[in-house]
């Protein structure tokens, strides 16, 4: 009974600290009203100190809270862990093997000779860098080698890869559409996204997660008040590991008039029989989506993202979007690796069988233990709710200490309720790793 008390105890102590947490973070993230200013012939005011020093700043002041709160409740820092070598379904940390589910190797090719020997060949034939800007003088034949095979692959006009994945959704919808426009998008997409519509000027309007119905009810009352709009939905949503039904998408931009753009992040090389993505996973034209948006870092074991699409989308973003014009062209190297790891991702099919076997597996082994999985559906990203971000973060400290990486996402990323470890699987895991790891969490949560 006393052991019981005390536990209590301490449980009502982790939920005080945490309360008192969340109350200075929303009170750090308020904006203090600027100072007026002086008028003309008085003299200049003094400017207050949170507007002229960075520690002062309302999202550093965030940081430094949520620091201070882990050193009180004994918690280290889960996060910047230091990789000593190839990450993928291991990865070594301070000299120790570890099971690793904290990446997007999801096909292993990452490390792949295949791959390592194609960016070796580019960085000798080409160099690390190509020193300017693509329009200028930074353009290389394996940059267009590598558009012509993603093209290929969405069965579109043409396509352009930029060096980031961010960059590229910021600088397309930043560029392509003005305050006379209407974005409306699903309530949980990307931050790039959110960012690029804030360039943009448009107007935004979020949806409920994955509820088209409620996006046609929108457009049914907002469509005709707006030049352009653009619908914008995931593949597969990151923190949860489902997606839309891109079909009744696809059919509301068609009877709207809108544009429709799809973030395939982590969607290519995951759905699909061929690990084609969400096109191939519904049967749809590569034409029935306007915009394809993807990331060069996960599958395809690069960095940098790229846009697919029509000759006018495309010629239009390599030529006036400023983070394509204005910005160095791509590593020839990352260029050279993707695009090996998309010739790879045509040759074995059967990567992409055992990685949906895996996620399945895990998903599975997960929900018979009682984890609450949510809306997953074992598509690679596997997430374990536990409703806290204190218990999160001490059920991924416990897991490390038996030998598995899985990283915790906390609030605000999150809310509080829905703090989560979150589960990356390989091709490369077997079937006793992803058993082992749902046992062990199951063990330990319990046990918090």
């Amino acid at each position: 009974m006393n052991k019981r008390i005390s536990g209590l105890g301490a449980q009502l102590k982790e939920k005080l600290i945490q309360q008192s947490l969340e109350r200075r973070l929303r009170s750090a993230g308020q904006t203090t009203q600027p100072p007026q200013a002086p008028r003309a012939g008085a003299k200049a005011q003094q400017v207050p100190e949170q507007f002229r020093r960075f520690d002062q700043h309302p999202g550093y002041q965030q940081l430094r809270i949520i620091s201070e709160g882990g050193t009180r409740l004994g918690i280290a820092n889960p996060f910047f862990k230091l990789h000593e070598g190839r990450a993928g379904a291991h990865t070594t940390i301070a000299g120790k093997d570890l099971l690793n589910f904290a990446n997007y190797n999801y096909l292993g090719f990452s490390g792949d000779p295949r791959v390592n020997a194609a960016a070796v060949a580019a960085i000798e034939r080409y160099g690390t860098s190509v020193s300017a800007s693509r329009v200028v003088s930074g353009e290389r034949p394996i940059h267009r080698e590598l558009e012509r095979s993603l093209a290929a692959l969405y069965g579109t006009d043409d396509a352009v890869v930029m060096v980031s994945g961010h960059a590229a959704n910021v600088t397309t919808i930043g560029h392509l559409f003005g305050p006379r426009d209407l974005i409306v998008h699903d309530e949980l997409v990307h931050n790039s996204i959110l960012q690029g519509i804030k360039l943009s000027g448009a107007k935004r309007l979020p949806f409920a997660h994955n509820d088209w119905a409620a996006l046609d009810s929108l457009l049914e009352r907002q469509r005709n008040d707006f030049e352009r709009v653009l619908i914008v939905v995931k593949g597969i949503y990151s923190m949860d590991g489902d997606y839309p039904d891109l079909p009744r998408f696809v059919e509301i931009r068609n009877r709207h008039q809108c544009f429709l753009m799809v973030d395939e992040a982590h969607s290519l090389g995951v759905m699909g029989k061929r690990g084609y993505g969400i096109r191939e996973h519904f049967g749809l034209q590569g034409s029935d989506v306007d915009i394809w948006m993807g990331t060069l870092s996960k599958t395809l074991a690069g960095c940098g993202g790229y846009i697919a699409g029509e000759h006018a989308l495309i010629e239009h973003l390599k030529f006036l979007a400023p983070g394509f014009l204005y910005s160095v062209g791509m590593a020839p190297p990352l260029a050279a690796a993707s695009l090996a790891a998309l010739e790879c991702l045509h040759a074995e099919p059967a990567r992409v069988e055992k990685l949906q076997h895996n996620g399945q597996l895990l998903l599975e082994s997960l929900q018979r233990k009682g984890i609450d999985t949510g809306h997953s559906t074992g598509l690679a990203v596997v997430p374990a709710i536990v409703g806290s971000s204190v218990k999160a973060t001490r059920l991924s400290a416990s897991l490390l200490e038996q030998g598995i990486n899985v990283q915790p996402i906390l609030y605000p990323a999150v809310p509080e309720k829905a703090a989560r470890l979150r589960f990356f699987v390989s091709c490369e895991h077997s079937p006793a790793e992803l058993q082992h790891a749902a046992r062990c969490t199951a063990e330990t949560l319990a046990d918090l």
